[in-house]
């Protein structure tokens, strides 16, 4: 299968697997614009999963490496406005970074 059909398959197993997997190779620069493009798949549940799973491993990659807080505040522009950006992980992915910036200024 050519892996550009993969993201238009009508399986939502098979589209949540290729996203995982572009999300793993993506580019720094590109993960945004990703993240996005992920969100717009015709499941939306399926969709957050894989961006919440994403974000997840990011974070836990990245935390507490100076590029986290950058990447906290470049994500949240991504998922803003989207009710699961507002509740669990996300949050407190977000809250984390705020912690961490809360810490850096009162040195």
């Amino acid at each position: 299968m050519n892996p550009h059909d993969t993201l238009t398959d009508p399986d939502e197993h098979v589209r949540f697997a290729a996203h995982l997997d572009e999300l793993r190779r993506v580019a720094d620069v590109d993960e945004v614009d990703l993240v996005r493009r992920v969100l717009t798949d015709p499941d939306p549940t399926m969709a957050q999963s894989a961006v919440l799973r994403h974000l997840d491993r990011r974070a836990a990659g990245l935390c507490p490496d100076p590029a986290y807080e950058a990447w906290v505040r470049a994500t949240a522009q991504a998922v803003s406005g989207r009710p699961f950006a507002e509740a669990g992980r996300t949050k407190r992915i977000r809250n984390t970074a705020e912690a961490g910036l809360d810490r850096r200024t009162e040195r």
